[in-house]
């Protein structure tokens, strides 16, 4: 019995990390947002700034209608979708990714930055309401 109980205990230790649960901190994103907040917004209310506000930005359309976004990113987005890998990419290196973009942003340099960021980001349906 007590075997059972530890392979199952383990079973669910093992799918937690698999699903990333320990890997992003949507309260640490939340800080971590607050340096693109002076470009960005997200949440109830939140208008586009210099940047696009990022109400369901985690399954939307890159460079979607509403915001006049560069041309290298129209092309760049055309048929894709802002998912957590390739926000992933966008936040370590918005250059590298899209070359020519207008986003004077550097970049994140450390993943666990990027992954809470997008945990963060990831909670707000396109109204700007948690989910």
């Amino acid at each position: 019995m007590i075997r059972h109980v530890t392979l199952a205990a383990a079973a669910i230790a093992l799918s937690t990390l698999a699903t990333g649960a320990f890997a992003q901190d949507a309260t640490k994103g939340e800080a971590v947002f607050k340096r693109c907040g002076s470009c960005h917004a997200v949440g109830e209310g939140a208008a586009d700034k210099a940047g696009p506000e990022l109400n369901g930005i985690v399954g939307r359309k890159i460079a979607a209608t509403g915001f006049a976004y560069d041309d290298a990113l129209k092309t760049f987005g055309e048929g894709k979708t802002w998912d957590e890998a390739t926000l992933d990419k966008w936040l370590e290196n918005p250059k590298a990714l899209v070359p020519g973009n207008k986003m004077s942003f550097a970049g994140l340099k450390k993943e666990d930055d990027r992954k809470n960021v997008i945990a963060y980001l990831a909670q707000f349906d396109e109204t700007g309401k948690k989910k």
